[in-house]
């Protein structure tokens, strides 16, 4: 603790005590002795609230304070005022600038960026938003973004605050031709920031390949008929000694059509927008997959169909068959012989409903999970060729889930089996009421 005296106390201790000291010696000399001290204590008072009245006056005026002449508690107190409104002034003044530096460099990205409050109105644009968007500034500030651009999709993404994933090919307002990806960041309380990107370039690209994918499948699909069809003429019993030729022949043709196949597959998806509006039941559609699953797998697993919910999807029949009858090919390969495959459908309590393939498998490692329905992406690749497969299947079960806004859920340990669930929203679900009692599997 500081048992000494500031130089500016000490100086209006001392002037105090000498008005007082004159003060004493007046009223001894006068004979008033009470009244001049009581005169003198008055007048000290007036001074100090005086000057606490003018110092107030200025903060509430935000004037600036210049550096005292005297010295004492006041001019201390003044001299403490104007160094902090120097520092306060010099803080604002670097954020000023910080903040302009932030502007400068958001204005002079080539994408757009847009800040939108929490009901979607429009904060902040800079000028690539007003190149790829069409907004216009004074103008559009404090405007509702959905109000200008009215996209339906954009609309319906918005709504969901979808921050996961960005919104692809969306036509550009002034020229359809252009397409733009947006990205939704929650980056504030109640505050969304929008990226818009144009990726033209990239849409053509990707068409580009997707055509060249689609035309050379198309291609290569009647040259493998007419192989597969000659290896189907000649009987391996006839050439005893080519018979493990022949057959090895007749397996990879096979699988090569496969992969034809799925990638046409692919081709498809990748070219549509929506799932379609068909009413499919689930329950059925599961049954029929057990028996197609009992006769790929030989009787070698047993292959059950549990949880009924009863519950109807809007979608595509074909599209849903293609994917649940992937993820029930991919259990029977990778189970060993005498192991359990389930077909399971419920409804959560969110009224999502959960269509899950789970087997007793070799399972997959944890770090393999992220990639797994990458194209042509494989856990083992000697392991998949062995099983027949062609690295597609999980890539057409992604997109079939896409297409009807649905997501994959994938739970696996090594050694235990894995289970692949497809959770489709409750915007495409009818029938059956959630179901809250739910075994665990």
């Amino acid at each position: 603790m500081n048992y000494f005296l500031s130089r500016s106390t000490q100086q209006s201790i001392w002037n105090l005590a000498g008005v007082y000291g004159l003060a004493f010696v007046l009223g001894l000399v006068t004979g008033w002795f009470w009244l001049v001290m009581a005169l003198t204590s008055t007048a000290v008072a007036v001074w100090h609230y005086r000057k606490l009245w003018h110092v107030l006056c200025r903060l509430a005026r935000r004037q600036r304070f210049r550096l005292p002449d005297g010295r004492g508690l006041w001019a201390e107190l003044e001299s403490q005022l104007h160094r902090r409104q120097n520092e306060s002034r010099q803080r604002r003044a670097r954020l000023l600038a910080m903040v302009r530096a932030y502007r400068r460099a958001f204005a002079a990205l080539p994408d757009g960026i847009v800040i939108l409050d929490r009901d979607l109105g429009i904060t902040w644009f800079n000028e690539s938003a007003t190149r790829l968007l069409g907004l216009r500034y004074p103008r559009d500030l404090g405007a509702r973004f959905t109000n200008l651009v009215r996209n339906p999709r954009v609309i319906d993404w918005l709504a969901g605050r979808q921050t996961d994933e960005p919104l692809l090919d969306v036509p550009m307002p002034s020229d359809e031709r252009s397409r733009l990806s947006l990205r939704l960041v929650d980056y504030d309380n109640g505050e969304w920031l929008l990226v818009v990107r144009d990726v033209s370039k990239l849409m053509h690209l990707e068409q580009v390949r997707r055509d060249f994918v689609a035309n050379v499948s198309h291609e290569l699909r009647t040259p493998l008929t007419v192989i597969h069809g000659y290896l189907d003429m000649i009987e391996p019993e006839d050439l005893p000694q080519h018979a493990a030729m022949l057959l090895e022949m007749r397996r990879q043709s096979q699988r090569m059509a496969q992969l034809v196949e799925d990638l046409l597959t692919l081709s498809r998806l990748e070219a549509r927008t929506d799932a379609g509006d068909d009413t499919v039941a689930i329950e059925p559609l599961l049954d029929s997959l057990r028996r197609e699953g009992d006769a790929l797998s030989q009787g070698r697993h047993r292959i059950r169909v549990t949880g009924g919910c009863g519950a109807n999807l809007v979608g595509s029949a074909k599209d849903l068959h293609s994917a649940f009858s992937n993820l029930l090919g991919n259990a029977i390969r990778y189970t060993p012989d005498g192991g359990e495959i389930d077909l399971a459908c419920a409804r959560d309590a969110h009224g999502e409903l959960r269509v899950s393939v789970r087997d007793t498998g070799q399972g997959i490692p944890r770090q393999h999970l992220p990639r797994i329905t990458e194209r042509f992406y494989r856990v083992s690749p000697s392991r998949s060729r062995e099983n027949g497969g062609t690295g597609l299947g999980l890539a057409i079960v992604k997109h079939v889930l896409n297409l009807h806004q649905a997501r994959l859920e994938i739970e696996s340990e090594p050694g235990r089996g894995s289970t692949f669930t497809c959770v489709f929203p409750a915007n495409r679900v009818r029938g059956d009421q959630p179901d809250r009692h739910r075994p665990t599997r």
